[in-house]
């Protein structure tokens, strides 16, 4: 089963250059776990994972200002992998609207997917 919270939209202060830090920007994060529930049809919270803590995760995460696209990324991966043992494998991205780039078109985005080892 694959449970997905998609196009998270944060405003931040996140990046390395100055610009960055005093401006801000937008950021859309993807959140896929993957998850095998020990039931076939599932009738209560307590047999998956709640969205709605793994949203406030990610909140969490996001509101501390960061300098690395990675580390974002890196902690929102570690922390739910930590937290919620049911989940197998996990792919997190995080997309930055705007770049501190003369003349730059488009967006920039990190990911990172990784199996419970």
């Amino acid at each position: 089963m694959r449970i997905s919270l998609t196009n998270l939209e944060f405003f931040g202060y996140h990046g390395l250059y100055p610009e960055e830090k005093k401006v801000g920007n937008t950021f859309f994060v993807d959140v896929h776990v993957h998850l095998k529930p020990n039931e076939d049809i599932i009738v209560d919270i307590n047999q998956t994972i709640d969205y709605v803590e793994i949203y406030n995760v990610v909140r969490e995460i996001m509101l501390v200002p960061t300098p690395l696209l990675e580390t974002l990324v890196g902690s929102i991966v570690e922390v739910i992998l930590k937290n919620y043992l049911i989940v197998e494998h996990i792919q997190v991205s995080v997309t930055k609207q705007k770049l501190a780039i003369a003349h730059f078109e488009g967006t920039t985005t990190v990911t990172i997917e990784k199996a419970r080892s």
